[in-house]
Parts: structure tokens; sequence; C-alpha cells
């Protein structure tokens, strides 16, 4: 886990192997966002928020889950981003690859 975190923060340059590593690291997570709905007596009440299956989905969200929440949609953003620098690293090498054929 250290290693993972370490490369993820020095900026490095992964390969698709890497990014696939930290893709299957990641064992939890929740699309959404969390939103205030209103104030309680002992603080705000949350609902999480996300949009699937063509319409936006609520749920509430009690105190005691709030944070566990919170970890799991920062897992599902680290996620979306994995994939879109996966996504973008191997169009890359298609895209060369198709033109160093052309070369030959």
């Amino acid at each position: 886990m250290y290693r993972v975190i370490y490369t993820f923060n020095m900026n490095i340059k992964n390969s698709p192997q890497v990014i696939l590593e930290k893709i299957s690291a990641i064992e939890k997570m929740e699309r959404g966002t969390l939103s205030i709905t209103r104030q309680g007596p002992n603080g705000p009440y949350y609902n999480l928020q996300s949009w699937y299956d063509g319409r936006n989905h609520t749920e509430y969200v009690p105190a005691g889950q709030l944070e566990q929440v919170q970890q799991h949609i920062e897992a599902h953003q680290q996620f979306v981003s994995l994939v879109g620098e996966y996504e973008r690293i191997i169009t890359e090498q298609t895209r060369q690859e198709r033109l160093d054929g052309l070369k030959k």
C-alpha cells in the first residue's frame, strides 16, 4: 500500500499495469455527493445523492456513517481518475502503434 501511495503522489507516469493494480486495490467506493439537507438540534442531516439508471437517487446518511461515506466517495473519485488515466495511456499506445505501422 505504501508503494502505491508513494508513486501516486510522486506524479510519475504510470504504466497500464500499475494503474490496474491501483484500481484493484480500491475495495469500497460509492458514487455521489453529500449534501446537507437541513440543520437539526444535534447538527446537520446529510443525504447522499447519485445519478444512475437515468434518475437521481437520494439516501439519508446517518451521522455515524458520514466519515465512511466520505471515504467511499473519495475512493470512487480516485477510481474515475485512474480509469481516465488508463484510457489516455492505452489510447496513446494504440495510436502510436497504428502510426508506427503506417511508417513501415
